[in-house]
């Protein structure tokens, strides 16, 4: 028999009933928050209202997040086989390798959509580009690049049977069954029943790495931005600036503020995966880790009503909203 982690690579059933109830409700309101974007942008387009590279970035990442965290955070064990013994745990091998592929291509493709975003402000603000310019330029190739990117990623541990269960879902991993015990039911020898050993590396390598460019991304583009409008700061107040040059400052402040807390919920999501790549995890430190990751969605929903949020408080003074 395969050997699988006890309790879903937790302390007890308890911190696995736990972890996995947290866990779920993170899902539930990070597919909830990518489902209202979806909807607010899709009801533009049925009014009649054009959209511009911003809204059709949002749409994709949101639909990337929605099919991540409905599928992998939400959906849980009950796609993990029911062999595993881990709590609640009703799939089979293919709803396994279902959930896997969606991980990865959800996962990582949200993460990419997340720089397409500080890369779009960043030519907005820094560089002076008009939005018809950037979709026109950069907006078709990105798109084409970054599904294809993801696909082709996400479809290689298919073709090896390597989405496999690993603490309390199914991603690029391995199974082994043990051969030969010791006089302690300890396992001295193993042999690899599912999966390949390279496949797994090479998936973790490429999902860290990736991570590792976009935040880096991500912060750069958040940095110039940030320098570039308090440059502009300083040339109005020094010169002391009206009408349009004035309103263009403004605006730029808003989009810097945007793009501060886009990519401040993509370090609180993806921060803890790349920090656990490098330093093991003890037990507690789950509750942390498997909340947080599946709460993209969530943030993104806030940050991007944000601007609606304060345009309603502006014009209904004495109101929190």
């Amino acid at each position: 028999m395969a050997a699988f982690e006890p309790f879903a690579c937790l302390a007890n059933a308890r911190d696995e009933l736990i972890v996995e109830i947290t866990q779920r409700t993170a899902g539930f309101l990070s597919a909830t928050g990518s489902i209202f974007i979806i909807s607010d942008i899709c009801k533009k387009v049925r009014n009649g209202k054009e959209t511009d590279p911003y809204q059709r970035i949002m749409l994709a990442l949101s639909m990337l997040d929605f099919v991540a965290s409905f599928f992998v955070a939400f959906s849980g064990t009950w796609m993990v086989p029911k062999e595993t013994g881990w709590v609640w745990a009703l799939g089979n091998t293919t709803s396994c390798s279902a959930q896997g592929f969606f991980w990865v291509f959800g996962g990582l493709g949200e993460v990419l959509y997340q720089t397409a975003i500080s890369l779009n402000i960043l030519l907005l603000i820094v560089f002076g580009w008009k939005q018809e310019q950037f979709a026109k330029k950069v907006e078709k190739p990105m798109h084409v690049i970054i599904l294809t990117y993801v696909l082709s990623i996400a479809v290689v541990p298919l073709l090896y049977e390597s989405y496999n269960p690993a603490c309390g879902f199914c991603v690029p991993a391995t199974i082994w069954k043990c051969s030969i015990k010791d006089e302690n039911d300890g396992c001295t020898l193993a042999t690899l029943v599912r999966g390949k050993i390279r496949i797994d590396y090479l998936m973790r390598i490429l999902s860290v790495a990736l991570l590792l460019i976009a935040l880096i991304f991500c912060t750069v583009a958040m940095v110039w931005v940030y320098l570039h409008v308090k440059r502009q700061e300083v040339r109005t107040q020094r010169y002391h600036f009206r009408g349009s040059a004035q309103e263009k400052f403004r605006e730029s402040k808003r989009i810097r503020k945007i793009l501060f807390f886009y990519t401040l919920s993509l370090y609180i999501a993806f921060g803890p995966f790349v920090f656990l790549s490098f330093v093991p995890l003890p037990f507690s430190g789950w509750y942390i880790y498997r909340t947080l990751i599946p709460l993209m969605g969530f943030w993104n929903m806030l940050v991007y009503f944000l601007p609606n949020c304060l345009k309603y408080q502006k014009d209904h003074p004495g109101t929190w909203l």
